[in-house]
């Protein structure tokens, strides 16, 4: 059994961490009251920023061109966001619509540049990002096989991410404006604070590390922009809600949904795992999370104007 979770924990993590970045990017964004839905279709528009610019870069950068593309799809994805912010906030429109409106029009805007830009509707990538061994960590008993081997730089950057953002969320005077206004923004706004300002920031950063989200999917391990990043954003969205719209949830939520999908995807090739059927594989975490909703729904508040729009003077 311990070889079975040696050989596919670095797979796990490698696809628990586009989950955790744009989880991340859409607990900002909820926060601070907008909701976003529209995960999935920025991690699209990242993952096509990203193939671009890697594909166009690469006879000059070499390998330096995925790292360059990395930061592109982050700046794309808060440009991209800003149609969410504007409906959202400034029109004070339907924020479910919005962001499915943005998952739609993504796929296709896409999808058309892609086949202008190779006369398909696919990029593919001449290099991807390189694993590695952390030195001297990977030679830790029972820690080092399961962390430290065969490890992507896009892992470490986004915990990186991941403790700065929690950082800036709990330990900052802007963390504290955010969470007030997606708590009670009224109040917020008799305190000083400009909640439409807060609330575009906190969806940029929702679009922009949603679009590295989907930059990490493309340079690790698929290689291949296709227009689609096969509910992802979905999933994001359901491991911020298991983890109750806290970083350190959202972290344990896509650690375990990274771990069973690809428990489920290496069942066919590991003897002992294909006692279980596969489909029941595939379906375990959804089943859990549904059963945490119903379980812990009590217990489970949201931020409680996400969803509302803010209208200045209106109690």
């Amino acid at each position: 059994m311990w070889h079975i979770i040696v050989n596919i924990f670095p797979y796990a993590v490698a696809l628990a961490m586009p989950l955790l970045i744009t989880s991340l990017g859409g607990l900002y964004s909820e926060r601070s009251g907008v909701v976003n839905i529209g995960l999935e279709g920025l991690m699209v528009v990242g993952g096509f920023a990203s193939a671009v610019c890697a594909v166009s870069l690469y006879p000059t950068m070499g390998s330096g061109a995925v790292w360059v593309s990395l930061l592109v799809a982050m700046v794309i994805g808060a440009v991209f966001s800003l149609l969410h912010a504007f409906a959202s906030v400034s029109l004070n429109a339907n924020q479910v619509i919005s962001g499915t409106a943005i998952n739609m029009i993504a796929g296709a805007v896409t999808v058309f540049l892609a086949r202008t830009f190779t006369g398909s509707g696919y990029i593919q990538l001449t290099q991807g990002m390189p694993r590695f061994n952390v030195p001297l960590l990977s030679d830790i008993p029972v820690i080092g096989p399961l962390f430290f081997l065969q490890t992507y730089g896009t892992t470490w950057l986004i915990l990186l991410l991941l403790a700065l953002g929690t950082f800036v969320l709990y330990k900052t005077a802007f963390g504290l404006r955010l969470r007030a206004c997606g708590e009670h923004p009224h109040a917020a706004d008799a305190a000083g604070i400009s909640v439409h300002k807060v609330r575009y920031v906190a969806v940029m950063i929702s679009g922009a590390l949603a679009g590295l989200g989907g930059a990490t999917i493309l340079v690790t391990y698929s290689g291949e922009f296709n227009g689609s990043v096969a509910g992802m954003g979905f999933l994001a969205l359901a491991a911020l809600i298991f983890g109750q719209w806290k970083p350190m949830g959202i972290l344990g939520a896509t650690f375990f949904f990274g771990f069973a999908a690809t428990l489920a995807n290496a069942s066919q090739a590991e003897p002992s795992l294909q006692v279980i059927p596969e489909v029941i594989l595939k379906v375990f975490p959804y089943v859990v999370t549904l059963l945490a909703l119903i379980f812990f729904s009590k217990t489970t508040q949201a931020p409680r104007a996400a969803g509302e729009p803010f209208e200045k003077g209106k109690r």
